[in-house]
């Protein structure tokens, strides 16, 4: 079984069905956990009524599983995040490369290079989520492969 299947199974189990209208969608990383309810309603509402029980869930999520849980809403197709974790990168760039970051500041479309270099990863994300996607299962694949391989002595 997969993290993010186990990931989903526990959220599964643990988040009432009653408070939803359809499947959770779970994703995470290395570092968080992003839980996504279907709801009808108030997302206000929901969130102060299912707090106390949501950070239940989500202490015993962290202790299981080691990383940050974060919240959110999914309603009339709008996705809310409640919370979520803003974790810093860090990276060495070029000239060229700083450049670009530069001119994005300079023109306002970021308030520092960190905002910058978020904008452009969002952007690649965006414009290339099909090669993403592709990556991502070709790495699925790599780890199908290794966990089936000869065991190290």
């Amino acid at each position: 079984m997969t993290t993010t299947e186990k990931l989903t199974e526990f959220f599964t189990k643990k988040v009432p069905a009653d408070w939803r209208t359809g499947d959770l969608a779970v994703t995470s990383d290395n570092d968080e956990v992003v839980v996504v309810i279907p709801i009808d309603g108030d997302g206000r509402e929901f969130r102060e009524r299912t707090r106390e029980k949501r950070m239940k869930i989500a202490n015993d999520a962290e202790q299981k599983f080691n990383r940050k849980v974060s919240w959110g809403i999914e309603v009339g197709g709008e996705r809310r995040l409640f919370t979520h974790a803003a974790l810093p990168v860090m990276t060495r760039l070029r000239l060229p490369e700083r450049a670009v970051l530069d001119t994005l500041v300079a023109a306002g479309v970021a308030r520092s290079r960190a905002d910058a270099l978020g904008w452009c990863v969002r952007l690649v994300g965006k414009h290339e989520a099909d090669w993403l996607k592709d990556l991502e299962d070709a790495l699925a694949h790599v780890k199908t492969v290794r966990s089936e391989g000869p065991v190290s002595l």
